[in-house]
């Protein structure tokens, strides 16, 4: 009677070293394919129940600066901007953005009231006519709205989406933001608003001297 023998064991298969490392990048790119996704899909964001907490610091006073200045108009106005970003040799699905982004914020215009010296105002002797000479009007800084302000549509290749995920500033439109603010100024330029300004400054003045007494008041604008 013979004793069933068992088999020997063959050598166990090492697997190579670079197919580990082959299949921890895959398992890395299909975390973040599947964080991307999550993310796109709405409400499952908030998934784990992340919670915001402002920790946020009171606000100091820096400095503190007189105006002179009178702001006698403001300007709405609203751009759509189209920003587009592409890469040399590289399809957009891999490297490139597009963002389309609505701008809404106001430009005042004010005349500087602080610059008038002595000779720019002239009073008759029985104050009965004022003549003033003023700079002319200027346009401020414009204002973005970000209560008005939104992205309508951003596309992003595969590179800058990774990109994003590592980034201390995800998403961010600041680029589209500072365009926007370029155009806005720009349109306050051609839109007539230091003219008007300057007329409702008159218009002020004018009301104000009739007040105290003044039966002529002629005003002027000039550098």
């Amino acid at each position: 009677m013979t004793t069933p023998t068992t088999p020997a064991k063959g050598p166990i298969a090492r697997v190579p070293g670079w197919a580990k490392a082959l299949g921890a990048v895959a398992l890395l790119l299909v975390v973040l394919f599947a964080g991307i996704r999550l993310s796109l899909l709405p409400g499952l964001k908030d998934l784990f129940g992340t919670e915001t907490e402002d920790r946020s610091g009171p606000a100091l006073l820096e400095s503190i600066q007189d105006i002179s200045r009178y702001d006698a108009a403001s300007g709405n106005f609203q751009v759509v901007v189209d920003l587009e970003k592409d890469a040399k040799f590289l399809p957009d699905a891999v490297r490139g953005t597009r963002t389309l982004y609505v701008g809404a914020g106001t430009v005042d215009a004010y005349v500087d009231l602080g610059k008038l010296d002595e000779g720019d105002v002239r009073v008759d002797e029985d104050r009965t006519s004022a003549t003033l000479r003023l700079p002319h009007a200027r346009l401020g800084k414009p204002a973005l709205d970000p209560e008005r302000s939104y992205a309508v549509s951003k596309q992003r290749g595969l590179f800058d989406r990774l990109g994003d995920l590592f980034s201390d500033n995800p998403g961010s439109e600041q680029a589209v933001q500072k365009l926007a603010v370029r155009h806005i100024g720009d349109a306050a330029k051609e839109s007539g608003l230091t003219t008007r300004a300057e007329t409702n400054t008159t218009e002020m003045l004018e009301g104000l001297l009739r007040s105290l007494g003044f039966e002529k008041v002629r005003v002027s604008y000039g550098e």
